[in-house]
């Protein structure tokens, strides 16, 4: 892909991978430029969504971005509380994350999954006027669905190594799946 491709990106929507009473609905800030170029949720190289949701054991394998479908029968979707697709997040206003916070509260209730995972606590503070919120499960409910934050897994977010990160999508994944939950992959060694 050129950059001229991925400059006429911008400003795309992505289709959500959803469907009615899933376990987890991992919740993104918006689409990059790769994701609203492919149609493919974090469809980016660095970022560290696939490798994360494996590494936990949510996916028997690593799942390619083109297979992100293959999700709604282990229980899991994918959604953005922003629509619009960025370079970066920080080019999304305030006002548009307490909007698509508003767009995905209603849509959790429409849908009803038992977690609601976002990823990114900046974007959830903002999107949700929870100005303190951590990492980790939320007193928040959405109907009946519990909500997590989990760290966003943009590269752009280095302080959270791999293994940091795969182990908070392990917590949650415990929460969501208890005792049926296969254990998580063992970490890739480097040869």
């Amino acid at each position: 892909m050129t950059p001229e491709q991925l400059a006429e990106a911008r400003g795309r929507t992505l289709q959500d991978v959803i469907a009615d009473g899933l376990r987890v609905l991992f919740c993104g800030i918006n689409p990059g430029l790769m994701s609203a170029w492919t149609g493919h949720h974090f469809a980016r190289p660095g970022n560290r969504f696939w490798p994360a949701l494996h590494a936990s054991g949510f996916t028997p394998r690593r799942l390619a971005p083109a297979e992100e479908q293959e999700l709604l029968s282990l229980g899991v979707g994918i959604t953005n509380v922003a629509t619009r697709a960025t370079a970066r997040a920080d080019e999304l206003t305030a006002e548009e994350l307490v909007a698509g916070g508003r767009l995905l509260t209603a849509k959790v209730e429409r849908r009803a999954p038992e977690w609601l995972a976002v990823l990114g606590v900046t974007a959830y503070r903002t999107a949700f006027g929870e100005r303190h919120a951590q990492v980790g499960p939320q007193e928040r409910m959405i109907g009946g669905t519990r909500v997590w934050v989990l760290p966003s897994p943009s590269g752009l977010n280095a302080h959270w190594t791999p293994a940091a990160l795969a182990g908070e999508f392990g917590r949650l994944r415990q929460a969501a799946f208890g005792a049926s939950a296969p254990p998580p992959a063992p970490p890739a060694t480097a040869s």
